[in-house]
C-alpha cells in the first residue's frame, strides 16, 4: 500500500466512522510511517496480531482516534500498557498540542516506541519502562496527568487500580475496551469509587470497516472515568494482589 491508498482509506474510514478529525498531510504521513514501522517490526516482535494495512487503519488508527476529542488542549497524557505504542502514537501524531508518556514494563517495547517517534519527528512523545503499579508510587508520576489512557491491557478492575493512581484530581482515565465493556465496568464499580473515580461516560461506539466490498462492525465501549478525589496512599497494591483480590 502507497500513501495514496492509505491515505484514501484512512479518509473512508473517517467517514464510515463519521469521524470529524482532519488531520494536515504531514499528520496522514506520520501516520502511514509508523504502520509500516509496526508491521515491519512485528515480523521479529510481538506488537499486534493485525497484518492487513487496511485492517491496521480501521482496528487501530480509527479505533484510537475515537476518543481524541476527549483530551484537552494541552494536556498531558500517560499510556499505560503501551505495548506498540499504538495509542500513544495516535495522540502524539494527530494531537501535537499534548504531551504524550508511553509507559510499559518491557523495555524493548518502550525502546521501539522511542525509535519510532524519532523516526517520525514526534517531539512530544517520550517513554518510560516500568511497572505500572511501582511508577505510581513515584511522586513524578502518581496524579500528575491530566488523561490517562490504556487498550488491551486488564480487565477494568484490575486496570482501574493500575490508572487511576496516575491521574490528577480533575484528570480522566479513559479506557479503550471491546463488547464486554459494560460488563467490565459494573464489575470495576467498587475499584473506581474506591480509588477516587466515578463514571463520567460509557460511550458507546459501532466501529465500522470494510472487508470483502461489505461494512462490517465491532463494539467498542469508551469507558471514561473522572477522577474526583484523591487515591488512598494504600493503592495501588503489588500486583499479584491486585490481580489475586480485585477491589
Amino acid at each position: 500500500m502507497n500513501f495514496q491508498e492509505f491515505d484514501a482509506t484512512l479518509e473512508q474510514m473517517f467517514a464510515l466512522n463519521e469521524l470529524s478529525l482532519q488531520l494536515q498531510e504531514n499528520q496522514r504521513k506520520q501516520l502511514f510511517e509508523a504502520m509500516n514501522i509496526i508491521l515491519e517490526k512485528n515480523k521479529v516482535m510481538n506488537l499486534t496480531a493485525i497484518c492487513s494495512e487496511g485492517e491496521f487503519i480501521a482496528r487501530h488508527w480509527v479505533d484510537a482516534l475515537t476518543a481524541v476529542d476527549l483530551i484537552p488542549q494541552g494536556a498531558s497524557l500517560l499510556d499505560v500498557g503501551t505495548g506498540g505504542g499504538i495509542l500513544a502514537i495516535a495522540y502524539a501524531v494527530a494531537r501535537p498540542d499534548i504531551k504524550v508518556l508511553a509507559m510499559d514494563s518491557t523495555a524493548k517495547k518502550t525502546d521501539f516506541v522511542a525509535e519510532c517517534a524519532a523516526k517520525l519527528g514526534l517531539k512530544n512523545l517520550r517513554v518510560i519502562s516500568g511497572r505500572a503499579e511501582e511508577l505510581s508510587k513515584d511522586k513524578k508520576f502518581r496524579e500528575s496527568f491530566d488523561v490517562v489512557t490504556a487498550r488491551a491491557v486488564a480487565a477494568m478492575p484490575v486496570l482501574s487500580e493500575l490508572c487511576l493512581p496516575f491521574a490528577k484530581v480533575g484528570g480522566i482515565f479513559c479506557a479503550l475496551k471491546g463488547k464486554n465493556g459494560a460488563e467490565e465496568l459494573a464489575q470495576a464499580a467498587k475499584a473506581i469509587k474506591t480509588l477516587g473515580g466515578r463514571l463520567k461516560e460509557d460511550k458507546f461506539i459501532s466501529l465500522r470497516e470494510i472487508s470483502g466490498g461489505d461494512v462490517i462492525s465491532s463494539d467498542r465501549h469508551l469507558l471514561i472515568i473522572e477522577k474526583n478525589s484523591k487515591t488512598p496512599g494504600i493503592y495501588p497494591r503489588r500486583y499479584a494482589q491486585i490481580t489475586k483480590s480485585p477491589l
